[in-house]
């Protein structure tokens, strides 16, 4: 099996997640590492340009820092104190940043070196800003991906997936991304997976588990389950190409449905994006209303199913209803319930509409589609009027009580569905309050609230509101015995159960006389068995494993069987970020005190297709684990000798923006990457690289063989679009950090990037130019620091003022763009501004020069780490650094050999105020001449005098024939930067 975990560190509350002696550790290190390394005081940036080329060897550059860096972190690991009781100022500058770890494909992608990029710039930028930062990396390695490889190839699962992740790290490597290796997990680990399954024993012990029987994808041709993406559009199995078959299965259930309004409620304090905690909510549907009892006319032959139950959010329409609509998989779809006649033909269509949904069919065919069974109910309230009952495409298995009422004079898909289905419409029993209420819809239906018609179906109820009809609607059900108020839930509660391989087995024993007896934790972990033969076919793959599967029952010693599921791969993550707090303990999932430390995450990065699942599985496992004081300031109250400084630091950490069991503070979404795509316009086909070339005459692109020009376009990256990009070919050619600052810079993290692999070059050439500005500065190194002139700073040139100020704005808005909307491009920009001022500064001499040069190497460091560090080394050696040992860097820099080592640059509010500015000047709207250099901030009264006593008044304010100035009629003044002069 695959360990990745060698290194065991202490377990209990003393061992610390992140002390505050890992920085002085970390300085003490580079101090150790610099004094040992001679590094020529003629250092340049250029020695690594070829002088022909003009490019940068940034293969040799990324090796030497790569190189520098390992050293450091083996120093760093031998150093560290592991027994250092946590304190409560370690818990309040810890910072905890995660990205969602991978699938180990064994293929990084562009989607990867985005999202790590982030991450990793993050996890940066935190560190120099003081923080202790976890940024751990693991693997989601469980999976059918692995067990397809494992028939296609026939290789081991885990011999495949420990492949790919050394490949995968390699390649996280070469992008520079900076994780806390020391942490790593992969949850096909058993020293994992064993606390997975404890999970799931904490979860049954607390009846949050249970089985039941739920319909799976069956291929009847290699019996064996199907996963929903193994069945095609068309309802075949993907393998042997039968028509899947819908089948009922015992399966084990997570009860997330107990937590669905704590789920609901707690989503408005996060620091989410609003779309995501809007599909959150969408998910979990919380909806109020009514449930209804139809019952069945007549009465059923089978006494387990008489009445017809349905949920509805809009009781005010209950005298509308002209049909039920029940699921494919309705109690009453069997023969057992359907009259002899119908029922042949009611089991048939209800199979085709299973496999349709099974295979993610077209819901807007679906919406129309259904099939009479047969039957009738009586209505709740008016028992004579009888309502025809129909299997409907569009009434999801599983979902709520499997039925619905149609009302297709108040609801757009119950109209469309009678109209298909011959149905006869009842007349609309609500109408609008007012006129103005009417709706315009392309039907003759009203789906808002109003009044209910005076109408004979309303009966007593007509005239009433529709707010107050619901209420009088439920009361008048409830006195008979056929309808109560309810609320409802879109979630449904968790399938947890896989008929796989490549997974962690569901811990549960089966005994004849006990029943389902959990794994007693001394026995966890329930490991694979090795030696089986995968083939997909037959059914669960474990079961045939038959010595593993006979046992003895924990509870009488009987003979028994182990379950032969193995549980979703969500189970997997929804509880990794917890582990990471304490990745080697070998008796518990965690240490409280450790997770409860560094919880909730306070920045998790990862992809929007996430947005549902994963992150509301995550949160009920946390909520779960929480709730039952595994971790939190509860758990942590239980514990001995931790002070109140440590609990009022936990729970301060709880309380701010994430409470009750929350795991995610702050979510940034990443959106996907998408390439450069070529299309024939004439076919469609999508065009390969090589079948498109530049016309050397007009520089446009034509295809070869016919030399039309291709329809482009940027389209998520696939094989099938021959518009994917190799990162290794990338990081290769043009190096990993103009890679990284182009990713960057392309598009704000949240939207939509289009790599354009020609203007990175811009990149390539940037760095260059700061290179060169470093090496030109370091020939004239400051005699004073900056830290003494900052007291003659009144009788600082104009120049070496505006230095400071622009060097304080670029500060500022990288700061604003890394703390606030991550808009890196952003502070990238700033970054290239303040490269461009400092390299038309004439007075290299004075230190606000070099406090903006160390600044902007400072800032560049997190996105360009490589670069950024021997941009570092070089200050360093020609005593940069020395004229920059002010407020606003670390102190002792000059000891510390990497720039990760030093502090971010603060901002110096005072310095961002404007000494002086250009106004332009405008008579009658008009630009006539430009006040130049003047103070800033000046008054209007002050800026007409000045304008007066310009060179160009006499022309444009003065009257020409009696010399006098012209009356001024109105004056337009933008401050600082327009004065609109109307004469």
């Amino acid at each position: 099996m695959l360990r990745v975990c060698s290194r065991v560190r202490p377990v209990g509350h003393k061992k610390p997640l992140a002390n505050a002696a890992a920085t002085s550790v970390y300085r003490t290190i580079v101090h150790q590492f610099s004094t040992c390394q001679t590094v020529s005081t003629q250092t340049r940036f250029a020695q690594w340009i070829d002088a022909s080329t003009g490019k940068l060897d940034t293969s040799a550059l990324e090796t030497k820092w790569k190189a520098r860096w390992a050293e450091i972190k083996a120093l760093e690991r031998q150093q560290q104190r592991t027994s250092t009781e946590l304190s409560a100022k370690d818990i309040e500058q810890l910072f905890y940043v995660l990205v969602m770890f991978p699938y180990p494909s064994g293929v990084l992608h562009m989607g990867h070196v985005r999202v790590y990029t982030i991450s990793d710039t993050i996890s940066r930028f935190y560190r120099m800003s003081g923080k202790h930062v976890v940024h751990p990396m693991g693997w989601d390695a469980f999976g059918l991906p692995a067990e397809n490889a494992a028939i296609e190839r026939g290789i081991a699962p885990d011999a495949w997936t420990a492949s790919n992740i050394g490949v995968m790290k390699g390649q996280l490597a070469r992008i520079l991304a900076d994780f806390d290796w020391d942490r790593e997990l992969a949850t096909c680990d058993p020293s994992y997976y064993k606390w997975t399954q404890y999970i799931f024993t904490r979860l049954f012990d607390h009846g949050m588990v249970y089985r039941k029987e739920a319909v799976v994808n069956w291929d009847p041709v290699d019996m064996t389950v199907l996963a929903n993406e193994q069945v095609d559009k068309n309802g075949r199995s993907w393998r042997s190409g039968a028509v899947v078959e819908q089948r009922k299965l015992k399966q084990w259930f997570a009860k997330i449905t107990d937590y669905a309004d704590d789920l609901l409620r707690d989503l408005e304090s996060l620091d989410w994006p609003e779309h995501v905690k809007s599909m959150q909510a969408s998910w979990i549907g919380r909806s109020e209303g009514a449930e209804f009892a139809f019952a069945l006319d007549p009465p059923a032959q089978c006494s387990d199913t008489q009445s017809i139950s349905v949920f509805t959010s809009r009781p005010d329409t209950l005298f509308g209803v002209s049909y039920l609509a029940i699921a494919a998989d309705h109690p009453l779809v069997s023969s057992a319930h359907l009259p002899k006649d119908r029922a042949e033909e009611v089991l048939l269509y209800a199979q085709q509409v299973s496999a349709t949904q099974a295979a993610g069919g077209d819901r807007t065919d679906s919406a129309r589609t259904g099939i009479f069974t047969g039957l009738y109910a009586k209505h709740p309230l008016d028992p004579n009027r009888l309502v025809p009952v129909y299997v409907a495409g569009y009434v999801l298995p599983g979902y709520g009580t499997g039925a619905v009422m149609g009302v297709p004079a108040h609801d757009v898909r119950d109209y469309e569905f009678s109209q298909a289905n011959g149905l006869s419409i009842l007349p609309p029993v609500v109408e609008p309050q007012l006129p103005s209420d009417a709706q315009s819809l392309d039907v003759p239906v009203f789906t808002g609230e109003g009044v209910l018609r005076r109408i004979p179906e309303n009966g007593q109820f007509g005239g009433m509101s529709s707010a107050l009809a619901a209420k009088e609607i439920i009361k008048a059900a409830a006195e008979r015995g056929v309808g109560k108020h309810a609320v409802n839930y879109r979630l449904r509660d968790w399938l947890l159960s896989r008929q796989r391989y490549w997974g962690a087995p569901v811990p549960i024993i089966h005994c004849p006389s006990c029943g389902a007896v959990p794994v007693p934790e001394s026995d966890l972990p329930v490991e694979l068995p090795s030696g089986i033969e995968l083939s997909g076919r037959g059914g669960s793959p474990l079961a045939r494993a038959t010595e593993w599967v006979n046992c003895k029952c924990p509870k009488c010693s009987g003979a028994a069987k182990r379950d032969t599921d193995t549980l979703d791969t969500f189970v997997d993550s929804s509880w990794y970020f917890l582990r990471y707090t304490d990745p080697h303990n070998t008796s518990q999932p965690f240490d409280p005190l450790c997770a409860s430390a560094a919880m909730p995450v306070d920045i998790y990065i990862g992809g929007v297709e996430h947005a549902i699942l994963h992150l509301l599985y995550s949160r009920f496992i946390s909520k779960f684990l929480w709730r039952t004081k595994s971790f939190g300031s509860q758990a942590v109250e239980s514990l001995g000798a931790v002070s109140e400084a440590v609990k009022d630091a936990i729970k301060k950490r709880e309380s701010g923006g994430a409470s009750n069991g929350e795991p995610f503070k702050r979510l940034l979404t990443q959106g996907m990457v998408h390439g450069l795509t070529y299309k024939d316009p004439s076919t469609g086909r999508f065009l390969k690289p090589d079948e498109v070339v530049m016309d050397k005459d007009s520089g446009e692109l034509r295809i070869k063989l016919t030399n039309e020009m291709p329809a482009k376009s940027y389209e998520k990256m696939s094989k099938s679009k021959y518009n994917g990009v190799d990162p290794n070919e990338t990081v290769d050619k043009f190096g990993a950090d103009a890679t990284r600052l182009h990713m960057l810079y392309l598009a704000p993290p949240q939207d939509t990037l289009e790599w354009d692999t020609q203007s990175i070059v811009g990149m390539q050439r940037w760095i260059n130019r700061v290179g060169r500005l470093v090496d030109s500065a370091c020939e004239t190194v400051p005699t004073q620091s900056f830290e003494h002139a900052l007291d003659s700073r009144l009788q600082w040139s104009k120049e070496a003022k505006e230095t400071f100020r622009q060097t304080n704005v670029a500060i500022q808005r990288a700061t604003e763009s890394l703390v606030g909307s991550f808009a890196f491009n952003t502070a990238i920009a700033a970054l290239i501004e303040l490269s461009n001022y400092l390299g038309s500064v004439s007075d290299r001499k004075h230190p606000t020069f070099a406090y903006g040069l160390t600044c902007l190497i400072k800032m560049l460091s997190p996105m360009a780490p490589s670069v950024g560090e021997e941009l570092w080394e070089i200050v360093r050696e020609s005593g940069y650094l020395q004229a920059t040992s002010g407020n606003s860097v670390a102190q002792n820099a000059a000891n510390i050999a990497s720039v990760f080592a030093e502090r971010w640059p603060k901002v110096d509010e005072t310095a961002l105020k404007q000494q002086s500015v250009t106004i332009v000047v405008q008579v009658n709207g008009k630009v006539r001449f430009r006040l130049e250099d003047v103070e800033a901030d000046q008054s209007q009264k002050d800026l007409i005098q000045a304008a007066s006593e310009h060179a160009q008044a006499k022309k444009w304010l003065f009257d020409s024939n009696s010399g006098k100035q012209m009356a001024i009629r109105k004056v337009i003044h933008v401050p600082n930067k327009i004065l609109n002069i109307i004469v």
